[in-house]
């Protein structure tokens, strides 16, 4: 493992409010990593159900932990990319967890030789059973020409070099729940970029979310997935289409 390697450091951004019942899992499943230099920074927007409280019983292995109010999710994620010294940063939910205990290394591998991103696969969880996989998101290889066809990676498997993050100006917290699309969108369709795919089960995530909590939650995110594919050049309802029918393949 040469020098290069052994120097990286990678941040984990995990955002929280009233999240008790999951953060214990994430915070475990970034613990018991076997990669060395892992700062892991907990931004809470003033939970007031016990998450601070398990948060403080991990709290040796927490290296940052902020709780005040925020303007919503995509706020807080610039605060801990504000606060990140990692040399990438990716991002954790309150109630996910990372797939095994050396997918951080399996990032850091990726990331070796300049690397500027680094993604993979992804599997849906049962929500009181993180075994029980009803869901799988197998990315592929990265194709710019693939984005007008609504390919995009997880994002809880996207993991940039920070100072990147900082150059396109973070999350748009102007957008309600489809900043993380327009964000890796502003990294995927930089010039140049030089991206690696990890081919194997970085995350598993519960099911459920913000964006498809109802009908009106899922109207909310195709509007805001067509003003962000509009606003990169990628195309309109074609490619919004095409991005909700590639999810069909998660379920067989």
């Amino acid at each position: 493992m040469s020098s290069a390697f052994d120097a990286m450091k990678i941040s984990i951004v995990t955002v929280t409010y009233n999240c008790v019942a999951t953060i214990g899992d994430t915070l475990r499943s970034v613990a018991s990593q076997t990669y060395p230099d892992i700062e892991h920074i907990v931004i809470d927007g003033g939970s007031t159900d016990g998450t601070l409280q398990t948060i403080e019983s991990h709290r040796t292995r927490v290296s940052c932990l902020i709780s005040e109010p925020d303007n919503g999710i995509y706020d807080a994620m610039n605060k801990g990319i504000a606060r990140a010294s990692g040399d990438l940063v990716g991002f954790l939910n309150a109630d996910d967890v990372l797939a095994s205990a050396d997918a951080i290394t399996c990032i850091a591998e990726a990331a070796r030789d300049g690397v500027d991103a680094v993604y993979g696969d992804l599997v849906y969880v049962r929500t009181t059973n993180l075994d029980k996989v009803v869901r799988r998101w197998r990315s592929g290889a990265f194709a710019r020409d693939r984005l007008r066809f609504g390919w995009m990676p997880p994002h809880p498997t996207f993991y940039v070099r920070t100072a990147l993050l900082r150059d396109i100006g973070g999350f748009d917290d102007g957008l309600r729940v489809a900043a993380d699309y327009d964000l890796m969108l502003r990294c995927l369709m930089r010039p140049g970029l030089r991206i690696a795919y990890v081919r194997s089960v970085l995350v598993r995530m519960r099911l459920g979310g913000a964006s498809n909590a109802s009908s009106s939650a899922l109207q909310r995110k195709s509007r805001e997935d067509l003003v962000v594919m509009r606003r990169h050049g990628i195309g309109g309802w074609f490619t919004l289409l095409s991005k909700n029918v590639r999810k069909l393949p998660q379920f067989f």
